[in-house]
């Protein structure tokens, strides 16, 4: 509150389909990506079929939400955190990136933009918020000394090292071709006007800024008598509009 008050906060997290609220959570985490994988859960035991694909936005993309939908026999069209960045021609200029680096597989080192090899040194477990544990390769430069090019790619005293987890990488870039696909494009625009659309109409048309309950149990039967009433409306706009049928909005891919 920025005066020293405190006040109970909910992550409420929803599922949309065809424009419809089918399952709905509250959580106590502050950020979305330890809520997926419970929300996925609960989804699953109240809903008799299972998704073929889960669409995300950036703030659920975790090694573990990856992995678990690859478990699952899931698609994943979830946005990497650096999406954006990515696009840029700042980022694609960066030397510092281990993307714009090339990386020789089959002997394991990458060669950075003084030609110069950053070879692999070992594994480090990071272990996760829910116990959840990440394998991270470590690789640094056969010697950085004398570079013309360190200034512009490490502020490290010693030599450049690299840090990254490659079954992370490796489900990143499946989801990333997920999404950069046809389907995929219909489906990230999609999730932005029907899941940000539902809070929008939520929020906005509906006037509901805050809760009136407390407690996560409260909270939720709250949220949910609200899902009935959007859903409602919403079938009642789509029956006018003649739309019944209609799962997707149509996207113009150029």
């Amino acid at each position: 509150m920025r005066n020293g008050q405190l006040k109970p906060g909910y992550n409420v997290q929803i599922g949309v389909e065809s424009e419809y609220i089918v399952g709905i959570d509250i959580s106590s985490e502050r950020s979305d990506q330890l809520t997926l994988i419970p929300f996925l859960d609960k989804l699953e035991r109240e809903i008799s079929d299972k998704y073929n694909s889960i669409t995300a936005d950036a703030g659920y993309e975790s090694e573990e939400n990856y992995k678990r939908l690859e478990e699952n026999n899931q698609l994943a069209y979830i946005k990497p955190q650096n999406y954006n960045q990515m696009k840029k021609k700042k980022f694609k200029k960066d030397i510092s990136k281990k993307e714009n680096m090339i990386f020789n597989e089959e002997e394991n080192y990458f060669i950075c933009a003084a030609s110069k090899k950053l070879l692999y040194k070992g594994l480090k477990i990071k272990k996760s918020k829910s116990g959840y544990e990440v394998e991270i390769s470590v690789y640094e430069s056969e010697g950085c000394n004398g570079c013309e090019l360190k200034y512009k790619c490490t502020k490290a005293k010693g030599n450049k090292q690299i840090y990254f987890s490659k079954n992370f990488d490796r489900l990143r870039k499946k989801s990333l071709e997920n999404l950069n696909s046809e389907k995929g494009i219909v489906y990230r625009v999609n999730r932005s006007i029907q899941v940000e659309g539902a809070f929008g109409v939520i929020k906005q048309d509906l006037g509901f800024r805050s809760f009136l309950l407390k407690g996560n149990r409260k909270v939720k039967v709250e949220f949910l008598l609200l899902c009935f009433g959007y859903n409602i409306k919403k079938y009642s706009n789509k029956s006018i509009q003649n739309r019944l049928k209609t799962f997707l909005h149509k996207v113009n891919i150029a």
